[in-house]
């Protein structure tokens, strides 16, 4: 269960693991390919588990034209997925899907305009996963590969899941979601626990992207499915100066709200329940199954994971509460669109790279 994500030189990496077998298998060039990046001291990032390879992502930057059987995409910056390969044993692990998505943190980070990989037909569940995410399929190469290719001038924002990195710009108003610290950590470790941005492509990749969270509103949510949110940190352990610990960290958009209970009657079962959460919360089914006999109001809350402000980047309750952007208990906030990018600028992004493509 679960590996671990390093960024590794190809040169550590053993190419006779069984683990590259079908990929010497699919291209003869494949050992040939893989001693000259070993050469030129290239990195991959990889995952181990205690079976030995399980995950293996190679990006790189590339101008030049891409040949397809009928037509020629024209040279321009891109980044390549050199190499994806996910090991069947890790199937519903969302380590690919964690893979997929440190591939387009650095394609948003760069000046490329588009990013693309290619595939054989065959690789249908790599197919089926990055046509989540939003790559749409461009025609065959003469090696029979399918070209899948993502581009920053063509963002379909009809699903938060196509659109990643990157936010609907068509957003009218945002909120936030409030989660204890002890919860939080577990779920969105990247901004409190890890300094490089090295490190938290690590743990993304190991974590997934997709959250899910359990909440307990005492109110209506006025949250709504593709509408992005800032999730908010609660400090439980300080006992002085809590307006300086609790802070915002991260940001999202919401692709899943389900009502579980309201006024103590269930909207959907317990094992329905247990299967919504699945593997992307922090809770147990044991935990799953106590909320649901004791708690008044249940509400799962699924995001996927857009970005983060970063150790020292964090905002305060007090910076945001002295300007006007925390003046209710935290479900109850609606954030107009304008409150939403002042806070992502407060944490030091760069709008113009999370919101683009507005017309």
């Amino acid at each position: 269960m679960g590996g671990k994500f390093k960024w590794t030189k190809f040169e550590n990496c053993d190419i006779n693991d069984p683990f590259f077998n079908s990929l010497k298998q699919d291209y003869p060039e494949f050992p040939q390919w893989f001693m000259k990046k070993s050469k030129n001291g290239e990195s991959a990032l990889v995952c181990e588990d205690e079976k030995g390879l399980c995950a293996f992502l190679y990006l790189k930057e590339e101008k030049e034209p891409i040949e397809l059987i009928d037509q020629i995409l024209p040279s321009k910056k891109r980044i390549k997925i050199g190499t994806l390969k996910l090991d069947e044993r890790i199937q519903g692990q969302r380590l690919g899907e964690g893979a997929v998505g440190v591939a387009l943190w650095r394609w948003q980070e760069s000046e490329a305009e588009e990013i693309y990989l290619t595939v054989f037909p065959k690789h249908t569940l790599l197919i089926e996963l990055i046509e989540k995410f939003g790559f749409t399929y461009m025609g065959k190469n003469k090696r029979g590969e399918n070209i899948y290719l993502k581009s920053k001038k063509k963002i379909n924002y009809s699903d938060p899941f196509k659109a990643f990195p990157f936010l609907n710009p068509y957003f009218e108003k945002a909120g936030y979601i409030p989660i204890y610290d002890y919860y939080h950590d577990t779920l969105f470790p990247y901004s409190e626990l890890y300094n490089t941005k090295q490190e938290v492509e690590e743990k993304a990749a190991a974590n997934g992207i997709t959250k899910v969270f359990i909440g307990f509103p005492t109110s209506n949510l006025h949250h709504k499915v593709g509408e992005p949110v800032i999730i908010y940190r609660i400090d439980t352990k300080a006992e002085k100066n809590k307006q300086y610990k609790s802070a915002a960290t991260s940001f999202c958009t919401l692709t899943n709200l389900t009502i579980i209970k309201s006024d103590n009657i269930p909207n959907i079962d317990l094992d329905k329940f247990i299967k919504l959460a699945g593997n992307k919360t922090v809770y147990s089914p044991e935990e799953l199954e106590q909320f649901f006999y004791e708690k008044k109001n249940i509400v799962l809350i699924e995001m996927v994971y857009n970005g983060f402000f970063g150790k020292g980047e964090n905002i305060t309750f007090k910076e945001l509460n002295e300007k006007g952007l925390f003046n209710d208990y935290p479900y109850n906030i609606v954030l107009s669109r304008e409150q939403f990018i002042s806070i992502l600028e407060m944490g030091g992004k760069d709008v113009s790279n999370i919101i683009i493509n507005k017309t």
